[in-house]
């Protein structure tokens, strides 16, 4: 079966590509007037690849998936060997709290920094923070879109998606031109899925797309694991219930390594912190949250306080996100 014909054809009846190829003589009638490498050429004009499923280079677990797509459209920096590489997903809630987008970001920083690739799919939320988190250390990370290879969605996205491709790839089933639509988010999810070692869900409610995604890598094999949550968040209902049929509770990356069979990376030894900096870290583990907290627990300036901030944030040891000191 020509693969790349099947792709644009069912993209051209708004259909999925199964379903689409299902219907043999209008879609060999189809393919009798395709022409694939005018179409590969034109293609590489706007520095788009393709790649078939019966391609070597196809990544393995997701070919092994019950429904892998006939192909997929890159764009990006990175050679289609990034889609085998060890990766983890990590997917959540769109409207995120504070907490889940720093977790999020923290564990894309972590993964990357294990030499991990992170996949998402460049949605608000949880999404944009695991790529934002993974390109701040300079690791690569991959963005599966549900909507055509040409286009970045959302828009307020579009330079995320330039950066992801930098030196990762943005991803899609789907041919230059298709529009965003809602049943294809979660075809979009196994994809998501199939391309990762272990699937982290950091918040998601009952009834969440990120949900999805976890349900088919579990369907696949694959591991799945949750933060934790509190208990009287709408956003922590669907993580928790994870949890409670048998997820691997997520406190650390460690955790989501040991899930996928690889070792931490060794960490370089830092050097100590200056007494007034200790004082700062101390009352950050206290429960001091902003700079002027920080000023009354430690008694030092609210300036003395946000330089050493900027010291310790440059360092890794504290992040700083809308006024708010988390380690």
């Amino acid at each position: 079966m020509n693969e790349l014909a099947l792709a644009l054809y069912a993209a051209g009846r708004d259909a999925h590509a199964v379903d689409a190829g299902a219907r043999t003589r209008d879609f060999e009638s189809f393919v009798a007037g395709f022409d694939e490498q005018a179409e590969l050429r034109r293609l590489e004009l706007v520095g788009i690849r393709w790649l078939g499923r019966s391609d070597t280079g196809f990544p393995p677990r997701l070919r092994s998936i019950h429904d892998p797509p006939p192909g997929l459209f890159l764009r990006g920096g990175a050679t289609s060997e990034l889609l085998a590489e060890p990766s983890v997903a990590i997917v959540g809630a769109r409207a995120c709290s504070d907490y889940g987008a720093h977790v999020a970001r923290s564990l894309g920083r972590d993964l990357a920094r294990a030499g991990v690739v992170v996949v998402s799919g460049l949605a608000r939320g949880i999404d944009g923070c695991a790529h934002r988190g993974c390109l701040e250390v300079g690791g690569r990370t991959i963005a599966i879109l549900g909507c055509g290879i040409d286009r970045d969605y959302p828009r307020a996205h579009a330079g995320l998606a330039r950066d992801v491709a930098t030196n990762g790839l943005v991803v899609s089933e789907y041919p230059p031109g298709v529009a965003p639509a809602p049943w294809r988010f979660p075809a979009r999810n196994r994809i998501v899925a199939g391309l990762a070692l272990a699937a982290v869900v950091v918040e998601a409610r009952e009834r969440s797309g990120a949900l999805i995604t976890a349900d088919l890598a579990l369907e696949e094999g694959r591991e799945v694991l949750a933060v934790p949550g509190e208990i009287t968040t709408t956003l922590a209902k669907g993580t928790n219930a994870l949890l409670r049929l048998g997820a691997v509770p997520v406190t650390c990356v460690e955790d989501v390594l040991e899930s996928i069979g690889l070792e931490p990376p060794e960490q370089p030894e830092l050097a100590a912190p200056s007494p007034e900096a200790a004082q700062v870290l101390a009352a950050v583990d206290g429960g001091a949250s902003t700079v002027d907290q920080l000023a009354r627990a430690t008694g030092l300036s609210p300036g003395a306080v946000a330089g050493i901030l900027v010291e310790l944030e440059l360092g890794g040891v504290v992040e700083v996100t809308a006024g708010i000191v988390r380690r």
